[in-house]
Formats: C-alpha cells, structure tokens, sequence
C-alpha cells in the first residue's frame, strides 16, 4: 500500500505547531514523517526531549516517523551503528542514513535490537544497495528514500531517477521520493529552498500534479511532501486521488451525454498493449455499450494533444471507445471531443505504459 508523507523540522516550529499539522495531515489520509537531525543544533538532552513529544504525538496518531541522520550527526551525539538505541529513545520508527558507510555497517545495523528500519539515500547510482545486500541485510528492514534539492536546477532528471530506483525496486525494496508544497511560508531544513524537490521537472509544479507523475512513474512505494507546511488545499486535493493508479483531472465539454459522462468518469481505463504513440486507447466501454447509438456533436477540425474522445457510431465497432490524443491529429469527422485534460498534467501523458490503469476526476 502506497504511503502518503509529510516532513516536520521541530527546531524551527514549536511543538504545537507541528501537532496542529500532524492533524491536518492525519485528516487527509497521511501517515509518514520524514524528520531531520541534520540541521539541528541542540544538545542531545534537549533533542531526546523536543523529538520524543512530537513522536509520540505522531505514533498515537498512526504515522511512522523515520529521522534523517548521517556520520557526522553519529558523531556529534556520541552514537554508534552498533547502538541505535537513541533512536528509540526518542521514539523514531527509523533512521535514514543521508551519508552511508561501507555497506557492512549497514547490513549490520538492519539487525539492531530496536527492531527500526534503516533508511537508505537512492540518488545516486552506484553500488552500495548491491553492496549493502552482498553482506546479507535483514530486508525487512531496509528500506530506501531519495534526496531533495533546494537549489533550482540540482534536482534530478527523469531518466536518472528512473534507474536509480531500479537500483532498489529489484530488490522489492520499499522505497520514497518527495515532492514539493507551492504554500505561502513554507521552509525546510535549509537556508536555500526555492521548493524542495527529488525531480526537477517538478520544481514549480502543483503538489498533486507532482504526486500524479511519481504515482504514473512507478518507481517508488511512499511519496513525501518535502516542506513544512503545506496547505490545506493541497492535503484535500492529494487525498482524494486514488494512490494506485494515476487520477488525469479533466474538465469535460458542457452538457455532456450521460453515458459519455459515465464513461469517462466511472469506469478504470487502461492503456491498450498494442501501443501507438499516438493515442492512449481504452477499449472496454465499446464492449459494455456496444449497440447504443453514440450520436456525433462535438467533432472539431482538429484534436489537440491532450483531448479526451469518445467515438462515435459513424466509427463502426470502434463506437464508444475512449481515446487521449498524445499528438495534435486532424478529425476524420467521426469523432467527439468530450474533455480535455488539465494543462499542467499533459506531461504525465508520455509516462502511460501499455497495460496501465488510470481514471479521470473533474476539478470540482
């Protein structure tokens, strides 16, 4: 199952600030925290007081809370991979190790006796998932998580991400990404943040938009809001999408016929296997309403990419499929453009695979 996230940073809010958000985000369907020690400067009295409230707080509200840590925060509070019992102190489900170790250490360390999970840094393509699993790790608790990238332009590109996750994903490994909150105030970790991003292609993208795309990628389990806070309208937005499958939000011509209406928004749509390219063909609602008669009405010159059609009877046997045009294509005069699909999504389009299950929701 698909987890949804947030990240707290409890030396720049108060603690009732961050219960209040917990909350909000708990009432959207949010259930994960990325918390970070690596810019927090506090004595490790003060920091097993502040972290071990508001992670109770979390835990009783069902959130697991995994704690960005690295060598240098080992050192500075005086902790050893071999003794990971101040993590449970302050009552963390988890570490996610920014900067790793040899490999064995890592391995080592999915056996402590605290039962947490350790957290891997994905972003990077090299060997040391495989290393860590040549040293045979407890895989129940290893789990990985990329980066975020506070600088414009330093986030990932896409083909990058993709085979950095592969790096995991075959192992069956779960694995996270975080995406970005285009909120009034909202900070992370440092003192840079022109939006906290794992891809760059979602840099100044729509938060929900941004978990759409992740959600059509397929590379990674849980998808982690990076800064603190978001808004409400961006928790109601993401709660509401399906997490399995990619929600296209689509705004639909007026006054649309009720079972093209019933088409479009109340069935699963999938991607036909032989693939064109220039169209996504969902086949199935010609089955269903084979021999209703799909009246031609809306049958513009020509299809911009992006159109959602529904065929019409003067197609023969192809009458009440549903397509989305990949390509700006001239109408044969048989086909009714019944939506059109959000602008800012048009991009996720090109990440539909043959076989891969969507739907569509309005905006209202």
């Amino acid at each position: 199952m698909r987890k949804l996230g947030i990240s707290i940073y409890p030396e720049k809010s108060s603690n009732e600030e961050i219960k209040d958000y917990i909350d909000l985000a708990s009432k959207y369907g949010f259930s994960r925290i990325f918390s970070c020690l690596l810019s927090v400067n506090k004595d490790k009295t003060e920091i097993i007081k502040d972290f071990k409230e508001i992670n109770q707080y979390a835990r009783n509200k069902g959130f697991e809370v995994i704690v960005d840590v690295s060598p240098r925060v080992f050192s500075t509070l005086g902790i050893s991979y071999q003794d990971l019992s101040f993590f449970k102190e302050i009552l963390a489900d988890g570490i996610r190790l920014d900067q790793g170790f040899s490999g064995a250490e890592e391995a080592l360390m999915t056996y402590n006796k605290e039962n947490l999970k350790i957290e891997i840094n994905m972003s990077n393509d090299t060997r040391t998932i495989d290393t860590i699993m040549d040293y045979q790790p407890n895989t129940y608790n290893l789990i990985g998580c990329h980066n975020f990238y506070p600088h414009k332009y330093s986030g990932l590109n896409i083909d990058f991400f993709k085979k950095c996750s592969d790096n995991f994903k075959k192992y069956g490994l779960r694995t996270a990404a975080f995406v970005g909150t285009n909120a009034l105030n909202s900070f992370g970790p440092w003192p840079v943040s022109d939006n906290l991003i794992t891809l760059e292609v979602h840099r100044y993208l729509p938060t929900d938009v941004q978990v759409k795309h992740l959600i059509a990628l397929n590379k990674v389990d849980d998808i982690i809001i990076s800064s603190c806070f978001a808004s409400e309208a961006e928790f109601r937005k993401i709660g509401k999408l399906r997490k399995d499958i990619v929600s296209f939000e689509v705004e639909l011509i007026p006054n649309l016929k009720e079972v093209e209406r019933s088409i479009v928004l109340d069935e699963l749509h999938f991607n036909r296997g032989d693939f064109s390219g220039n169209m996504i063909r969902s086949t199935q609602s010609r089955v269903k309403y084979k021999g209703h008669n799909f009246e031609l009405f809306n049958a513009p010159k020509m299809i911009k990419r992006g159109d959602i059609i529904i065929e019409s009877s003067l197609y023969g046997h192809y009458a009440g499929e549903l397509q989305i045009a990949l390509i700006d294509m001239e109408n044969s005069g048989k086909s009714n453009v019944v939506g059109r699909i959000r602008e800012e999504e048009l991009f996720i389009l090109d990440e539909i695979k043959p076989w891969q299950k969507f739907n569509f929701i309005t905006g209202e």
